[in-house]
């Protein structure tokens, strides 16, 4: 059975320059890349280091009709907001989209109490991360088109609700580059009004899965990830997200974790297969035995954006789940059609 080792707090994930690698289950009080001292072989000014490191922040919450993705993302050279909004039942897909040229927001460096607005003509993404009181919450506002409702979102992670174990690594991509992610699945509450209908989220149904990346990701990115939440036979929470990507020593340390009820189970790497075309099933495996999964897409998603010198390839299916995943206590947990989402990037900046 895989065991990963659960590290002691630590401040941030950078310690005399140098960045750390681990497991932990709090989140550090600073986030703070600049503080690597020369991450490249190259001394740099601290204006192109920091041009360097990318981050983004990501929500998921899902009741027994809608699925919502919400992700901001900070990629320097420009900065992207996606809203993703799709009913189960009648399979009707809505999304919003914005892009933001060379702008002045940045994610704040503690999740502790520190907020981030994005704001443009139409366009409103609000994110307070208040982990001193046990939330973090999301506010989403845009205004109609012609072809495209007016949506609104206020909804609040309740990390106090469920007594959520969060996770947060520190992953080397060399000596002096890392990557960090904090994920916590939590129960939402909130409203969500949208083509003229009000959703009330009752935390009792729902669930939400929040992810935060920060890192020195390399000029060319590949990331895959599966994300799948929500509540079993026994109205027991559950979730895991699973990601594989090219930071080293995967089996050491990785992002991929499973909860059930509350209690966080360190899963070890994946290998994500997709052998066929874009609608074609994605294969997620282990060598440990812990995850046997398959990911078949329903309703596709698809955003492209090419620069001169940067690019992006994003690919977001919504679709089930099947297969099974096994806790670190040895308890098998079935998925039969469990809705979730498949996520492919590759990212040239």
């Amino acid at each position: 059975m895989y065991t990963r080792e659960i590290l002691e707090k630590r401040y941030a994930p950078v310690e005399n320059g140098i960045p750390l690698q681990g497991t932990w289950t709090t989140a550090f009080d600073e986030v703070d890349l600049l503080s690597v001292q020369r991450p490249y072989s190259i001394p740099l000014l601290k204006s192109i280091k920091d041009f360097r490191i990318k981050e983004w922040d990501s929500f998921i919450i899902k009741d027994d009709h809608f699925f919502l993705l919400a992700r901001l993302c900070n990629h320097k050279l420009y900065r992207s907001a996606t809203v993703i909004m799709y009913n189960m039942e009648t399979g009707e897909r809505q999304e919003f989209s914005k892009m933001i040229p060379v702008g002045g927001w940045r994610l704040p460096r503690s999740l502790h109490n520190g907020s981030v607005d994005s704001r443009s003509m139409g366009f409103f993404f609000r994110i307070h991360s208040w982990l001193d009181a046990e939330c973090i919450k999301l506010e989403l506002n845009i205004e109609p088109k012609r072809r495209r409702p007016a949506f609104t979102a206020h909804t609040t992670f309740d990390l106090a609700a469920g007594k959520a174990t969060p996770m947060a690594v520190s992953l080397l991509f060399s000596d002096r580059r890392n990557m960090y992610a904090f994920k916590v699945l939590t129960e939402v509450w909130g409203d969500v009004v949208f083509g003229g209908r009000h959703i009330h989220l009752n935390p009792v149904k729902t669930s939400g899965l929040f992810s935060e990346f920060k890192g020195f990701f390399p000029y060319r990115t590949r990331f895959t990830w599966c994300n799948c939440i929500g509540f079993d036979s026994q109205n027991r929470q559950f979730g895991f997200s699973l990601g594989e990507n090219q930071a080293r020593e995967p089996f050491k340390n990785n992002e991929n974790a499973f909860w059930i009820d509350g209690k966080l189970t360190p899963l070890p790497p994946v290998k994500i297969t997709r052998n066929g075309g874009p609608d074609s099933d994605w294969i997620i495996q282990d060598m440990e035995g812990m995850v046997d999964l398959v990911f078949t897409p329903k309703a596709w998603g698809h955003a492209m954006k090419n620069f001169i010198i940067a690019s992006s390839d994003y690919e977001s299916p919504l679709g089930y789940f099947n297969g099974r995943i096994i806790n670190n206590e040895g308890e098998e947990f079935p998925f039969h059609n469990v809705w979730g989402l498949g996520e492919k990037l590759y990212l040239r900046v």
